[in-house]
């Protein structure tokens, strides 16, 4: 069997996780990609696709508005209806049980929807029907059709995923719409739902003519709160969007069975979604059919058991380790209207343990008058003071500012400059020819010592090879690295430029008449011509003559 060209990075186990989360020193933010790719007894091929997205956040307690990872729809869909947990299906298809055993995420025909609320809601049905119209806009399905004629209130059959112990079954709803069609329409807005959409990572295997030819389809959304560490004093939001597949069998001119990535999804993997921490591609190998080989191409010797529904079982990974940057930065411009604004400057320290110096520059063109005095440093919600702060103002039309500052990145910390500056008038002959696109900012440049990821990584010493284990790794071991944020697109006043065009015409047509009238009154002459008698004269003059009397 052709397992096809390329897998990604690094994931999570397949067997049902636990709702704590893996270590203590997890990120804020984090995202994460699987496949698992299992061939069936009948010949069919089995995939479920799985993607997790992290956020260490109360919905509860404070104001969300900054989103990164999570999709703000889906935010803004916990946050205003107080949703506890909300999962919801939509399946094409019905699951053969005998012929190709348990799926990994079950689901019914049609689309099934069931949410538990917070104990603070008050009017439930009232919530429900609210929820079931916006999550009808989101995802671009009849949910609208859900009321209180296909609503039930299970008792024991549902229990929350989450964590919280409270299991009153007041604030539980359940719904079904059997009858309800999946097709693509309900499958761009959930792809669009994923940091990376389906431009790069394991989703851009999701070709909706492909998946809507298979003998079954699925696609979920669950989302639920978890412990974001062993000792859940913190909780994060999870958000697990699941599509499982499960393709025709594919026989070759020899006979054989084979299949391979482009076959089934008519794509393959080029390039990895640069959001997630991990991305790896899992092969059942556990069940091999009988009087067959199973064999993938291109061969790996990355072998590991996992416990799934019930049974412990033999994957075959394929992946291309992706290790997250210690130091990684990146910037945005802040506020609205054309007369304010702030530049936001991000530095991560992903560093487990160790904390280290960075050296940020900042040139911002002398258009963007900066307002110094509002220059703050955060780091982890308190003040980060710089040791070093080299600052020097800009000259209109002759230079930039100059902003230089060495700062202590905490570990696992995310460190926000923040400045506020004041957008400039120009010249209307300063404008580029496209001013409404925008001006550009140039990146933020950060210089610093970085400690060796091997000096971090100590668990994987066994798998190295003997080579590179044999001059010792020292604990402060560092190496110089240079990071660039992404430029900014400012947008400035910019003037109607109709009004020159204006100006012009309107002056050249006073100048035209004034300088005609005035040409002609110098250089015409002027004579005294008797009028032509008119018509009616000349015909009198002709009778008059006829009868012999003077013309008039």
């Amino acid at each position: 069997m052709d397992l096809g060209d390329a897998a990604t990075e690094t994931p999570d186990s397949l067997s049902h996780e636990n709702v704590f989360s893996p270590s203590v020193s997890e990120p804020k933010h984090d995202f994460r990609e699987e496949l698992v790719i299992r061939p069936l007894h009948s010949g069919d091929i089995y995939a479920s696709f799985q993607f997790r997205t992290l956020w260490k956040t109360n919905f509860r307690e404070n104001k969300v508005s900054h989103y990164r990872l999570f999709p703000k729809s889906l935010g803004q869909v916990i946050s205003k209806f107080s949703v506890r947990e909300l999962h919801i299906s939509f399946t094409q298809g019905y699951w053969r049980t005998m012929q190709w055993g348990q799926p990994y995420q079950p689901a019914p025909p049609g689309t099934e929807l069931w949410v538990w609320f917070q104990d603070s809601v008050t009017d439930v049905d009232g919530t429900w029907k609210k929820l079931t119209n916006v999550l009808s806009g989101i995802f671009c399905a009849s949910l609208n059709f859900i009321d209180s004629t296909n609503t039930v209130q299970p008792s024991a059959s549902f229990k929350p995923l989450g964590v919280g112990n409270a299991t009153d079954h007041r604030f539980l709803r359940y719904a079904t719409l059997p009858r309800e069609i999946v097709c693509t329409e309900n499958l761009t807005p959930w792809k669009k739902l994923l940091p990376c959409g389906s431009t790069a990572g394991l989703a851009v295997l999701l070709k909706s003519e492909k998946l809507f030819h298979s003998s079954f389809h699925s696609q979920a959304v669950h989302i639920r709160p978890i412990c974001h560490d062993w000792e859940c004093k913190a909780t994060s939001w999870e958000l697990r969007q699941t599509v499982n597949v499960v393709f025709d069998r594919h026989i070759s001119a020899q006979g054989k069975r084979e299949w391979s990535l482009f076959k089934m999804f008519s794509r393959t993997l080029t390039e990895a979604c640069p959001l997630a921490s991990s991305s790896k591609i899992y092969v059942d190998i556990t069940d091999s059919p009988q009087g067959e080989q199973l064999e993938l191409s291109p061969p790996t010797s990355l072998l590991s058991q996992a416990v799934a529904l019930g049974d412990r079982r033999t994957f075959s990974e394929s992946c291309c380790d992706m290790l997250r940057p210690l130091l990684h930065a990146e910037r945005y411009v802040a506020g609205y209207g054309l007369h304010m604004g702030e530049i936001h400057t991000l530095m991560y320290n992903n560093h487990p343990y160790r904390s280290f110096p960075v050296l940020l520059l900042e040139s911002v063109p002398w258009y963007l008058r900066l307002y110094i005095h509002t220059l703050t440093v955060t780091s982890k919600g308190k003040d980060n003071k710089p040791s070093y702060i080299h600052y020097q103002p800009s000259k209109d039309r002759v230079r930039p500012h100059l902003l230089e500052m060495l700062i202590q990145l905490p570990p696992i910390s995310v460190t926000e400059v923040t400045v506020q500056f004041e957008r400039a008038l120009l010249k209307w002959t300063e404008y580029t020819p496209d001013p409404n696109h925008g001006f550009y900012v140039g990146s933020s440049v950060i210089s610093s010592l970085v400690p060796s990821i091997v000096a971090m990584d100590t668990n994987m010493t066994q798998e190295r090879p003997l080579f590179s284990s044999f001059f010792p790794n020292k604990e402060e071991s560092t190496y110089f690295t240079r990071v660039y944020t992404e430029p900014l697109l400012v947008n400035l006043p910019t003037p109607d430029f109709s009004m020159p065009y204006n100006v012009i015409c309107l002056t050249c047509t006073v100048v035209a008449v004034g300088y005609g009238s005035l040409y002609n009154l110098l250089t015409r002459s002027f004579q005294v011509e008797e009028p032509s008698p008119g018509l009616a004269k000349r015909i009198a003059n002709v009778i008059r003559k006829m009868r012999g009397v003077p013309p008039l």
